[in-house]
């Protein structure tokens, strides 16, 4: 067993071997020789998803409980691993070496096997997780622009970083592995028919926004160490905090106009409660009626928001 080094690891009480025989170099290697193949997936990607809609136009829904319940439960559980094996670092560099070595200094994946390891895997998990999209689309449930902006960006972003070694990469793999297990749990519950009480996913919203709060300040310190001690001592680019920056701040205005709409707009819930009731009542037209069912679901279903339809008809 090849030891790591310890002054800068946390004591880990137990190292799996595929953990301890992480050899970064060669992922490095192999990341920099296919970084192309990330835009190739997102293409992929944006054919799939938006010509899957095009497809299901005039098409009745899949359920897909089951795969959904082992989807988002597989993705839980990956994330929890995920931020067992990496937040023990961050947290033993901020207590041991402070916010430089956190921001600036690469020891997570050049002398951390365990969270090298678990970095790696976060980064091409990024693909898998596109997946999101597939159910979204079979089902025919609403695909906001912050879902696959989201999703591409985070790919093509974390395959660069990788490839950079980017030190304050860190931050922002732990706080995602942190909370996608509260996310990604929440979403195997519901879709298991289980409620979970309504503030949970206020609270994963606020989660996200305070994620992205977070990324920003990262990349102001980043920045700042980076013009006082230079590259030499500070192992992240211009180019990447510039990118980085500007992913973050996006997401930040995304999340919190999509905060506003869902929970803080007069009239939102009231509206999602109507929208609700009016679901139930197509699918129990549905089976009573398969020709009426067709044509609600040509206008409902086609895109427009169920809450918008109900305005218009209470209007009318």
């Amino acid at each position: 067993m090849i030891n790591m080094d310890i002054s800068v690891t946390p004591n880990y009480s137990y190292i799996f071997d595929f953990e301890n025989d992480f050899i970064h170099q060669r992922t490095r290697k192999w990341m920099l020789e296919n970084w192309t193949w990330v835009f190739y997936y997102c293409g992929i990607y944006m054919l799939v998803i938006f010509g899957g809609q095009h497809f299901m136009q005039n098409r009745p829904r899949f359920q897909l409980r089951g795969p959904l319940i082992i989807w988002n439960t597989l993705l839980a559980m990956f994330s929890i691993m995920g931020a067992a094996r990496t937040a023990p670092e961050l947290i033993h560099v901020l207590r041991h070496y402070g916010l430089f070595h956190s921001v600036c200094v690469p020891s997570y994946i050049e002398q951390d096997r365990v969270c090298g390891f678990w970095t790696w895997l976060f980064v091409l998990s990024k693909l898998p997780e596109l997946g999101d999209t597939i159910f979204i689309v079979l089902r025919k449930q609403p695909l906001i622009f912050l879902h696959w902006y989201h999703h591409i960006t985070v790919l093509i972003y974390s395959w660069f970083s990788y490839t950079e070694y980017t030190s304050s990469a860190r931050w922002f793999i732990v706080m995602n592995y942190c909370v996608h297990s509260v996310m990604y749990s929440y979403y195997a519950l519901k879709a298991a028919r289980f409620n979970p009480p309504r503030f949970i996913s206020m609270i994963i919203t606020s989660l996200q926004l305070t994620q992205m709060i977070i990324g920003c300040a990262i990349n102001v310190w980043a920045n700042g160490f980076l013009k006082t001690h230079g590259t030499s001592s500070c192992n992240i680019s211009q180019r990447n905090i510039n990118l980085s920056i500007a992913m973050y701040f996006s997401y930040f205005v995304l999340f919190a106009r999509f905060f506003y709409k869902a929970y803080l707009a007069p009239g939102g819930h009231k509206s999602r409660r109507m929208a609700a009731s009016l679901a139930a009542q197509n699918a129990v037209k549905q089976s009573s009626s398969p020709q009426q069912s067709m044509e609600s679901s040509k206008f409902i279903g086609a895109g427009e928001d169920q809450a918008a339809y109900l305005r218009k008809t209470k209007a009318q």
